[in-house]
């Protein structure tokens, strides 16, 4: 694959909706791109956690065991409802363990299945002399696509209205995190 095609195939995945954009975003409208910045390395982390042992084995351990990756869904898709629900209750952030958190974002970003297509994929395989160069690129790509999903939360805040939009954007993410479970749990079905 070329490093065109790469970027391009990344940043798509990583900036189209999904589990953990919508947590980075929903910390921006709370707490700013500061708040964003601090949960960078728990992004990466839940990325890295997932794409290394999926670079490196993930072939052979999807040939020996076909059904860890309908396991991975189905387990994506469980926290994913969790957060929805969470979401759905949380009133503006109020309340403690109810913001959004590193260990959110972490687990989230583990379970994310576009971690399966990064590590599957779109990376190539360690033994390739492009494996360290694009692994640096995909982080520092993780890392735009995050500025830019908190930068989008931060400006919900912007004028009259923040606190009422945020709660709004809130319950719109709590929905699109409930279709996005759903979504894996009938992908899984009908497979």
């Amino acid at each position: 694959m070329t490093i065109i095609a790469f970027v391009s195939a990344v940043l798509a995945l990583l900036l189209a909706p999904g589990p953990t954009n919508t947590l980075m975003g929903i910390a921006g409208a709370e707490r700013g791109l500061a708040r964003v910045m601090r949960l960078l390395p728990a992004e990466l982390a839940g990325y890295l956690t997932t794409v290394l042992p999926l670079a490196l084995l993930g072939a052979q351990l999807l040939e020996r065991s076909p059904t860890f990756a309908t396991a991975l869904k189905l387990a994506a898709a469980v926290w994913i409802m969790i957060l929805a629900t969470s979401l759905w209750r949380s009133r503006n952030g109020e309340g403690e363990g109810r913001g959004v958190s590193a260990r959110r974002i972490y687990v989230t970003t583990v379970l994310n299945p576009k971690a399966l297509i990064f590590g599957l994929v779109l990376l190539p395989a360690p033994q390739d002399p492009a494996f360290a160069a694009r692994l640096g690129l995909f982080c520092l790509m993780v890392t735009g696509a995050a500025l830019v999903w908190g930068g989008a939360g931060v400006l919900t805040q912007v004028g009259k209205g923040g606190q009422g939009r945020r709660q709004g954007i809130q319950r719109l993410a709590s929905i699109w995190l409930a279709f996005v479970s759903i979504s894996l749990v009938f992908g899984v079905m009908r497979a």
